[in-house]
């Protein structure tokens, strides 16, 4: 069997882990020789948490033209609302039947993209070739009807299987698919050689915040949403800047920024002290983020499989201190603390990490191996070469 030509339907290129994720995997696989990769996303630029982002300014655009990845879209504005089936121009329709005709196996980046292929499958231009959906949530209910629509797809026969981030997030939609749709896990992994400790790189982001090298800091990275609970983070950082007057507190992503009017009321509705608190917002260097931290903490409310942030920032030498959201608390067995959802107990424990801070970064270092993408990758490898040899034997 030659390589597979294997398509993947982003709902847009913005920031976001499960982008970071998925970008890495088919980079990878594509660079390697594994497969023959190409990219559509339905979006040309995304509106989300008060900021407007361009595909062609995202990292992950030029990571996946950079590896020599086709990637080409259907000019929408992403919004807070995943594209509805009977939305889609009969010229849409046209751009996304070429790139599918193309594909030996088709992946989604999350249900998102589920009413496209519904409003190809309606038009008979969807080919019978195995669909994956790539899935990275562990509250299906917070999908909106992009879950409707994978349980339409699914019902129909048309999805071939799932592949899950975590368990938690493999269990979570198994009640809404079939039996027959296959279920894969393949918990994440990340670049080690770009997530490391470096010492010499703990100051640069420090000095121009300010931070003096012996100052603990606590670092929020992610995007202003309900999901990730800002509110909760910056209720803790009131808590435990009450106890502790040195500690600077860092928060970024999208929307993290001193213009977001929601964020800054947040702030000082929290009684965090302002000047304490940095916004740097959305950041293309955040290997260099993790390292000026100490703890890299997680403080969502629901939603989350498996996040990067945690393991990111703990190979670069940060502990992860999280609340118990989907398999965070396996992710950072022995090398962090879960928390219940209560700023005194998220504050309480960065107090305890602070205190012993050089046992808490040996245990994250020495756990580097398990975080490495390798594993992941041949994971991957090894479940879309499946589907493309079932297909193959099927035709």
């Amino acid at each position: 069997m030659s390589r597979p030509r294997v398509l993947s339907l982003y709902e847009g290129l913005f920031a976001g882990g499960a982008r970071v994720l998925h970008t890495n995997v088919i980079t990878g696989l594509h660079l390697d020789g594994s497969h023959e990769h190409a990219v559509l996303s339905i979006a040309s630029q995304a509106r989300r948490e008060g900021a407007l982002q361009p595909m062609s300014a995202d990292p992950r655009y030029r990571w996946l033209r950079e590896a020599g990845i086709e990637v080409s879209d259907l000019g929408r504005e992403a919004g807070a609302l995943p594209p509805d089936p009977e939305s889609f121009s009969d010229a849409e329709l046209d751009v996304a039947a070429a790139a599918v005709a193309r594909a030996d196996v088709i992946l989604t980046l999350k249900e998102q993209p589920f009413g496209l292929l519904l409003a190809l499958d309606a038009r008979g231009l969807l080919p019978d070739v195995p669909i994956a959906a790539c899935l990275h949530r562990s509250d299906p209910t917070h999908s909106g009807p992009a879950m409707r629509w994978l349980g339409e797809l699914a019902a129909s026969g048309r999805l071939t299987s799932t592949i899950s981030c975590a368990e938690s997030t493999s269990d979570a939609y198994a009640r809404f698919t079939p039996p027959s749709v296959e279920r894969f896990v393949i918990p994440n992994g990340i670049d080690l050689a770009r997530y490391r400790p470096k010492p010499h790189e703990r100051m640069p982001l420090r000095t121009r915040l300010g931070i003096a090298p012996n100052v603990p800091v606590i670092l929020l990275a992610a995007r202003f949403d309900a999901m990730k609970d800002p509110g909760l983070f910056l209720r803790a950082v009131g808590a435990h800047a009450a106890r502790d007057s040195r500690a600077q507190y860092v928060m970024c992503g999208a929307g993290m920024t001193a213009d977001n009017a929601a964020l800054t009321a947040a702030i000082a509705e929290a009684g965090a002290p302002a000047e304490r608190v940095h916004l740097l917002g959305i950041r293309d260097d955040m290997p260099r983020v993790y390292r000026a931290a100490d703890i890299v903490a997680l403080t969502s409310a629901f939603g989350e499989a498996s996040p990067l942030c945690l393991i990111e920032g703990a190979a670069s030498g940060a502990t992860p201190v999280t609340t118990a959201v989907g398999d965070s608390a396996q992710v950072v067995a022995g090398i962090g603390l879960v928390t219940p959802h209560d700023a005194q107990a998220i504050a309480s424990a960065w107090t305890r990490v602070i205190a012993r801070r050089p046992d808490y970064r040996a245990a994250a270092l020495a756990a580097r191996p398990r975080m490495g993408a390798d594993r992941m990758l041949d994971e991957y490898r090894g479940a879309i070469d499946g589907l493309a040899e079932r297909a193959e034997a099927a035709a």
